[in-house]
């Protein structure tokens, strides 16, 4: 009898340890694909993005990332940030129509950014690497898919090019995806700022009416000081009456 509680107990935990082996299994590859952070921004915004590539080989290091913009949505202004032991090559494409930058027309755009490991810098096996760039305006479109190509010390190459399934289900190999939406719109002026002027109007045509009356009364007061004198003085220069 404990013989057999014992089999069933060990049946059901090789069971158990076979769903999880297989679910584990069939995550893991998902959760360990080249992505870029963050994942959403705004259309016609600037943005900070970094592309985060893991490793997940055991035995070779990633030394080359291929970055490729997505050519519906072309960007006109991109910039990388220095990554210690990494050098990037930037390619240009031409573009009919051009892109507006700040009033400007360019006619190319950057294409594809490619960053490549000098010396010891690779990525080795457990670890991760950024690779910040600056993107903006962004275009006006839903989504911006960037195929990226990851290339390793011994040759392997991963290819993270698909783009987002219709049903919402990730692919085996997902590219880089950076979901946009729409500027808020801005709000037009109240208007509450006109009867403001008109107080500060009248506060001013208030202060003005009490200078004048001020400046009235300290001429007349001035004026009593004058005639006042004048009379005195008369009274002194005047004869006096002998009896």
């Amino acid at each position: 009898m404990i013989r057999h509680r014992r089999t069933a107990s060990a049946a059901a935990a090789l069971a158990l340890g076979a769903v999880a082996t297989a679910v584990l299994g069939f995550a893991a590859p998902a959760s360990a694909h080249v992505t870029v952070n963050p994942q959403e921004a705004t259309q016609g915004g600037y943005g900070r993005f970094a592309f985060r590539v893991p490793n997940e080989s055991d035995t070779a290091s990633t030394t080359k990332l291929e970055v490729v913009l997505p050519e519906n949505a072309p960007v006109g202004s991109v910039s990388t940030m220095p990554v210690p032991g990494w050098t990037v090559a930037v390619e240009k494409r031409k573009v009919d129509p051009p892109v507006e930058v700040h009033g400007s027309q360019l006619s190319e755009v950057v294409s594809k950014l490619t960053w490549t490991a000098s010396g010891n810098a690779g990525v080795k096996p457990g670890e991760f690497q950024e690779f910040p760039v600056s993107m903006g305006p962004l275009p006006q479109v839903e989504t911006m898919v960037f195929k990226a190509l990851q290339t390793y010390s011994d040759g392997n190459v991963q290819r993270w090019i698909e783009e987002p399934l219709p049903g919402g289900e990730e692919p085996e190999s997902p590219a880089p995806v950076l979901a946009l939406t729409a500027a808020p719109p801005s709000t037009a002026p109240t208007g509450t700022a006109a009867p403001q002027a008109d107080d500060d109007d009248d506060d001013a045509e208030s202060d003005g009416a009490a200078t004048g009356l001020a400046v009235a009364g300290l001429v007349a007061g001035v004026g009593g000081l004058v005639l006042g004198g004048l009379a005195f003085a008369r009274t002194r220069r005047a004869p006096t009456s002998r009896e």
